[in-house]
């Protein structure tokens, strides 16, 4: 039977207070609401304690001690999930912002990193070599996350997914044990961990195959809304036909404000958001084709490669609303294309919009078995996002989401990207794993058969 901590003696908790090196947090505590905000403002959720974890040895005593008292835990890394699946309500919220740092390694080409770090401080670290691990497209996203989950971003068509270069990981069990997972030990869980999310345990580091990346060429290439059909049309083909090194993710989408210049501003647009890291005297030859699609604006420019990881960092910091839904899709047939055209039009606040993020090059050619990222042969990663500061927007951003993807989602494959999910149930969870939910649900049995973790996009374990 679940408890929560309100149920716990004094006596307990401060047992438990005497094997921690970090801080924990109380509702009581004057930090408490401070603490337990993430990413998305729209989820407020209210945990029994958080435990800000410093080292491995706390990570081990707050599982035990969750386990032991039969607690709801939840795994908080970087804070970005967009159901807020890092919070819980009454039970113990395991922090692992704490547990930070990056070494490259430069003879390898490899980084070790914690699991409380965020991509941007990955960037930071691995750009001055010249090196950069696959990862996403926001620098405030937390590596623990991002890779458990799959990793699409900027370099997928080239290097593949994040989890395409996960290496190595620590792990701490259900059982309080500690674990490293590898192809060369405890394979099952390597494999499981590989896009199965935070089901089998907590990742307290990663250690990563990194890549020759430092100054790439690209940025947001816009055309008015009502060319979205057309748009649309030749990007399906472009892209598909298009070098590993070009990646650019398509998006129906209204010009905020700043950065973009004042006649951009409140306008819709269908846009793609562009990176080559090729070899950057051909730049010129690759985006020449893309120009002549005469873009309404466009800002193509050769720039660092954490440059392009930041860019918009700053329209999209923490605290807004969101509400989130995705879908795999395999092709832009002229239906579809019509749907995003219309929700396009009618995007209900600024920063509301949708991408298509391609699955193609290095990335599909990673077998749908390999990793239990199942839709290796999907073309599109699609999501759709209503966003807003402010909190009276919250049912409009979220119908918008919700009828747009209604109108989608017969076109699409059936499954999800796990990351750009909310707490849609066990039936959607199912879908997005398809023909490998069975093994992931096997080996969930022999690692955590009592689902002690399970705030999360959950798997059960097979019965």
């Amino acid at each position: 039977m679940e408890q929560t901590v309100k149920t716990l003696g004094k006596s307990t908790l401060e047992e438990f207070a005497s094997q921690i090196r970090g801080t924990i947090v109380f509702p009581t505590d004057k930090s408490y609401d401070e603490e337990r905000k993430i990413y998305n403002g729209m989820i407020d959720k209210h945990p029994g304690l958080i435990v800000k974890c410093v080292d491995v040895a706390d990570v081990i005593s707050c599982v035990n001690f969750g386990r032991e008292n039969s607690l709801l835990i939840a795994v908080r890394g970087g804070g970005h999930n967009g159901g807020g699946l890092g919070l819980c309500n009454d039970g113990l919220v395991i922090d692992l912002s704490g547990l930070k740092f990056v070494r490259v390694d430069i003879t390898e080409k490899t980084v070790r990193v914690g699991g409380g770090n965020i991509w941007g401080e990955v960037d930071h670290a691995t750009h001055p070599f010249g090196l950069a691990v696959p990862a996403g497209i926001i620098s405030t996203t937390g590596v623990g996350g991002l890779t458990l989950g799959g990793g699409v971003g900027h370099l997928s068509r080239k290097y593949g997914l994040t989890i395409d270069n996960l290496l190595e990981a620590d792990m701490v069990l259900a059982d309080g044990s500690f674990v490293t997972v590898s192809a060369n030990q405890n394979q099952d869980l390597f494999w499981a961990i590989r896009g199965g999310g935070g089901n089998f345990g907590i990742v307290t580091s990663f250690k990563f195959q990194a890549h020759d990346v430092k100054m790439v060429f690209g940025g947001p290439t816009l055309w008015p809304i009502e060319k979205t059909e057309e748009i649309m049309s030749w990007y399906h083909d472009f892209i598909n036909n298009s070098p590993d090194e070009l990646n650019g993710f398509i998006t129906t989408m209204v010009i905020p404000g700043p950065p973009f210049p004042d006649h951009l501003h409140n306008k819709h647009f269908c846009g793609i958001v562009w990176c080559y890291v090729g070899n950057l005297e051909k730049a010129e030859e690759v985006f020449k084709p893309i120009l002549e699609m005469n873009p309404f604006f466009e800002h193509v420019f050769e720039m660092p490669y954490p440059t392009v990881q930041t860019l918009f960092d700053g329209l999209l910091p923490p605290g807004f609303q969101w509400y989130w839904r995705a879908d795999f899709f395999n092709e832009l047939v002229p239906e579809l294309q019509k749907v995003h055209k219309e929700f396009g039009t009618n995007i209900p606040t600024p920063l509301s919009q949708m991408h298509l993020y391609p699955i193609s090059g290095a990335a599909s050619r990673v077998g749908k078995e390999e990793t239990p990222w199942a839709y290796r042969d999907a073309k599109y990663a699609g999501v759709i996002v209503g966003v807003d500061p402010d909190p009276a927007n919250a049912n409009k951003i979220t119908q918008w989401c919700k009828d747009y993807f209604d109108a989608t989602h017969p076109f699409s494959s059936g499954g999800a990207y796990s990351n750009f999910m909310m707490e849609e149930g066990q039936e959607r969870v199912q879908a997005s794993y398809k023909h490998n939910y069975e093994r992931l649900s096997e080996i969930k049995r022999k690692y955590d058969p009592n689902n002690l973790f399970r705030v999360n996009q959950n798997i059960q374990p097979k019965k």
